[in-house]
C-alpha cells in the first residue's frame, strides 16, 4: 500500500524558505564568531538523509559547509584508530560539516552487517561517549539526528528507486541486503541509544515518513538549539555603471553544432 506524504510541494516550499533564510543567517553568524557546527545525520536506508542535508545547505557557501559522506574504508584507514578518519573532517572555525552518516556506522550498518565484530562494537559504545565529550568541550557544537522511517515506507522508497534510472544508483547489494534487517537495525538503534545518548551529545529522533515535514521539523529544531545567531549582513550599495554596459566578446575555436531536440 502507498504512504501518501501529508504535506504538499507548495506548502512545504513556503514554510521551508524563511527557515532556509534563518540558516544562512546561521551561517553568518558562524563566520562571524568563528563558532564550529557539526551535525549528523544518521537513519536507516531511504530514511530521507540525503534530502535533508541538501535542505539545510542549499544557500549555504559550499566554502564554509561541507558535506561528508564516507565510503568504506580503506586498508590502511582499517588499521587507524576508528575514530581517525572522522576527526580530519571536523570543522574548524566558522565551518559547519554535515556528516551523511558518521562514526555510527560501527554501530548501525557495520554490527548488523557483520564488518565488525561484537569487540569492536563493544568498544566504539565505550569510546563514544568520551570522544563526543572532547569534541563538545573543545567547543564545537553537536547535533546528533536519527531520521525514523517504518518499514512499509522504507519498501516503498526502494522500489522507486529501483523503477527511476535517475535515482536507481542509490541502490546497493548492502541496501538489498538490509532490507531483511529492520528488526536487527531496530535493536542495534536501541543499543546506540542506550549508549550514547548522553546530557552533552543527546540524539534527536525526527519522524521522517513523510520526507518533506521531517526536514522542516529537523531544521526548526537545530535553530532552535544554536545560541542567538543575528548577525547583521555588512551593507553593500550597487552604485550605476559609469559607462554603458559591456558586451562579453569572444569567438569560437570551432562551430558547434545545435543540441539535437527530440
Amino acid at each position: 500500500m502507498q504512504v501518501a506524504e501529508g504535506l504538499k510541494k507548495k506548502e512545504y516550499e513556503a514554510a521551508l524558505e524563511p527557515l532556509q533564510e534563518e540558516l544562512v543567517g546561521m551561517a553568518r553568524w558562524a563566520k562571524a564568531t568563528g563558532a564550529r557546527i557539526v551535525v549528523l545525520f544518521e537513519g536507516r536506508d531511504t530514511a530521507g538523509k540525503g534530502g535533508a542535508i541538501r535542505a539545510v545547505s542549499s544557500y549555504l557557501n559550499p566554502r564554509q559547509c561541507r558535506t561528508v559522506a564516507l565510503g568504506p574504508p580503506s586498508a590502511r584507514e582499517q588499521g587507524e584508530w576508528y575514530f581517525q578518519r572522522y576527526v580530519q573532517h571536523l570543522p574548524s572555525t566558522g565551518e559547519i560539516v554535515l556528516f551523511d552518516r558518521s562514526w555510527y556506522n560501527r554501530a548501525g550498518v557495520e554490527k548488523v552487517m557483520g564488518y565488525a565484530s561484537p569487540a569492536q562494537v563493544e568498544q566504539f559504545l565505550a569510546q563514544v561517549p568520551a570522544f563526543e565529550r572532547l569534541l563538545v568541550n573543545d567547543g564545537i557544537l553537536l547535533f546528533k539526528y536519527w531520521l525514523t522511517c517504518d518499514q512499509e515506507r522504507q519498501e516503498e522508497r526502494l522500489r522507486e528507486r529501483l523503477e527511476d534510472p535517475l535515482k536507481r544508483w542509490k541502490l546497493s547489494p548492502v541496501d538489498l541486503a538490509a532490507r531483511e534487517q529492520y528488526e536487527a537495525y531496530t535493536h542495534a538503534r536501541r543499543a546506540m541509544l542506550e549508549a550514547s545518548h548522553t546530557n552533552h551529545a543527546p540524539w534527536t529522533l525526527v519522524d521522517f515518513n513523510d520526507q518533506k515535514l521531517g526536514r522542516l521539523t529537523l531544521i526548526r529544531n537545530l535553530l532552535d538549539r544554536l545560541p542567538d545567531t543575528r548577525v547583521d549582513p555588512p551593507e553593500i550599495a550597487i552604485t550605476p555603471l559609469k559607462h554603458a554596459p559591456a558586451v562579453e566578446e569572444f569567438t569560437l575555436l570551432a562551430p558547434i553544432p545545435p543540441y539535437p531536440l527530440p
